[in-house]
């Protein structure tokens, strides 16, 4: 039974991954991902339902499209992929319930952050908004939709407004640091946000883990570049992908690394 659950996570993960790609091509646009139908950007033909087979489509047409034969960017196999593993990766961790719907939901809007941020140096307030108003909505729900506040307890919804709180207040000072070094090319508003919507969704303290997960994640990256000399010492990177991520490591491995980091003693 696990096996199908975990099967139809898959499928639903590919599907969602699909949906993300069109956002990320038409979001940071100004585009809108209703209309008009999916189609080729080079050559402008609509897409049939065989050119839209998540993963074996672009697969099957080795990345280029069926009518033009331009290349396709590879992000597109890599958002599906991610995406069809993240979401069983969060059903086994969760099991079904409340909690797995808002952790879909929250993958949902970190993966969107994480590669746009990452092609396109911005983030996006198409997603941050809706990611504080759905955070903040979630943590009155955050046993079930039976114990809705205040039949449930209002800690944990003070504990989302606190891990928002902390999460913008720990970020706001790399970002007025980056923004007087780099000039107009440091660390956006954007990366406080993301830090708030961040904080709500897990609380405090896995904020912490999550905030600290990304710090490290993005000082290894930039110290791997700077080793390489693939970039300078002034090369101002895009943060939020990394704080994406460490978000998805607190939202699933959050309470044990806490629990470890709390008995360390630090």
């Amino acid at each position: 039974m696990d096996a199908i659950i975990y099967l139809c996570f898959t499928i639903l993960g590919l599907s969602a991954g699909s949906f993300f790609n069109l956002c990320i091509d038409r979001l940071p646009q100004g585009g809108s991902i209703i209309s008009p139908p999916s189609h080729c950007e080079n050559c402008g033909t609509r897409l049939k339902p065989a050119d839209l087979v998540p993963v074996f489509s672009y697969l099957l047409l080795r990345g280029r499209c069926r009518h033009c034969g331009v290349k396709l960017p590879l992000r597109i196999l890599i958002v599906e992929v991610v995406t069809a593993s993240i979401f069983p990766l969060l059903a086994w961790n969760h099991g079904l319930g409340a909690e797995l719907a808002f952790s879909i939901v929250y993958a949902g809007i970190f993966i969107l952050i994480f590669f746009i941020d990452l092609e396109h140096g911005v983030i996006l307030y198409e997603t941050i908004i809706p990611g504080i108003v759905l955070a903040f909505a979630f943590s009155f729900f955050q046993h079930g939709f039976e114990e809705f506040w205040p039949q449930a307890s209002p800690g944990i919804a003070l504990s989302a407004l606190l891990g928002a709180a902390v999460g913008a207040t720990l970020m706001l000072l790399p970002y007025l640091i980056s923004r007087r070094v780099y000039g107009q090319e440091g660390m956006g508003s954007g990366d406080v946000y993301l830090a708030a919507i961040i904080g709500m969704a897990t609380g405090f303290p896995l904020v912490l883990v999550a905030l600290m997960a990304g710090i490290i994640a993005g000082g290894v990256f930039a110290a791997s570049l700077l080793l390489l000399r693939r970039v300078g010492r002034k090369t101002a990177m895009p943060f939020g992908p990394f704080l994406a991520a460490g978000a998805m490591v607190a939202l699933v491995w959050g309470d044990p690394i806490a629990d470890w980091w709390l008995s360390t003693g630090f």
